[in-house]
C-alpha cells in the first residue's frame, strides 16, 4: 500500500516555547549556573545583567562596543537587524556584565562570546539542558534570564520607561542618542540588580568564573 488507512499515532513532545516565563530566583540560579559549563555560565550572567536575547548574546562583536569616557564604562550597540523590533540597541553594561565583558578579551577576535576558538553558536544545546535537569529546573529557557532581569528591576523600582530601554523592548525613536546624564541614570538602574537586595554582591559565579 502506498498510503495509509489510518492516520498514525505521534506522540508530541511539549512546546516549552508556549510556556509562561518564569524568572529566577536568586537561589535558583545559583544552582542551574553551578551546574552550566563555564562558558554558558558566562553567558547566562552576561543575559540575567542586560536581558538580551539569545541571539544578540551570540552575536555580539567587539565592534559594536563603544567607549563612554565621560562615565568611564562601556556600552554596545546592537545593529536593528539581530534586534526583534528591528531598532538599534544599547546594551548598558552594569558592573557585573562589564567584569563579563572585560574577562572575555583576547579570546576571540571578533565575538564576545566563543567556545574552543569558534564563536557560540545557540546557548540552549545539550549541555544547557543538562545542567537544567540536574539544577531540578527541567524546562527553564534562556529567554527566563531575560525575564529575570526584568523582574529584578521592577522590584528594585526601577521605573517601567527605564526597563524598556534597559530590556530593549522601546520602539519608535531613536534609542542610541542617549545623553551621558540619561546613560548614568540607566546604569545605575542596571546596579540596582547586582547586590541581591540585601547588600550582597553578586559573587558565587564570579569567583567560580574569575571574574571580576
Amino acid at each position: 500500500m502506498t498510503w495509509f488507512q489510518a492516520a498514525a499515532k505521534i506522540r508530541l513532545l511539549p512546546d516549552h516555547s508556549k510556556q509562561p516565563p518564569y524568572p529566577l530566583s536568586w537561589d535558583k540560579q545559583d544552582v542551574l549556573f553551578k551546574e552550566l559549563p563555564p562558558h554558558l555560565a558566562e553567558m547566562a550572567l552576561f543575559a540575567v545583567n542586560t536581558g538580551c536575547r539569545v541571539n544578540e548574546i551570540c552575536n555580539l562583536q567587539w565592534e559594536w562596543e563603544v567607549d563612554v569616557p565621560t562615565l568611564k564604562t562601556k556600552i554596545f550597540i546592537i545593529p536593528g537587524e539581530l534586534v526583534k523590533n528591528g531598532d538599534e540597541r544599547v546594551v548598558v553594561l552594569n558592573r557585573i556584565a562589564l567584569s563579563v565583558v572585560n574577562s572575555m578579551r583576547g579570546k576571540h577576535p571578533t565575538h564576545v562570546f566563543s567556545f574552543r576558538g569558534k564563536p557560540v553558536a545557540r546557548m540552549l544545546n545539550s549541555a544547557w539542558r543538562k545542567a537544567r535537569v540536574r539544577a531540578d529546573l527541567p524546562t527553564v529557557r534562556v529567554h527566563d534570564l531575560k525575564h529575570t532581569f526584568g523582574r529584578r528591576l521592577r522590584a528594585a523600582g526601577v521605573s517601567f520607561e527605564d526597563r524598556q530601554d534597559l530590556l530593549g523592548h522601546r520602539s519608535g525613536r531613536i534609542t542610541t542618542h542617549y545623553s551621558a546624564a540619561e546613560l548614568s541614570r540607566l546604569i545605575e538602574a542596571a546596579n540596582s540588580v547586582c547586590d541581591r537586595g540585601t547588600g550582597r554582591p553578586e559573587l558565587v559565579v564570579l569567583r567560580r568564573l574569575n571574574v571580576g
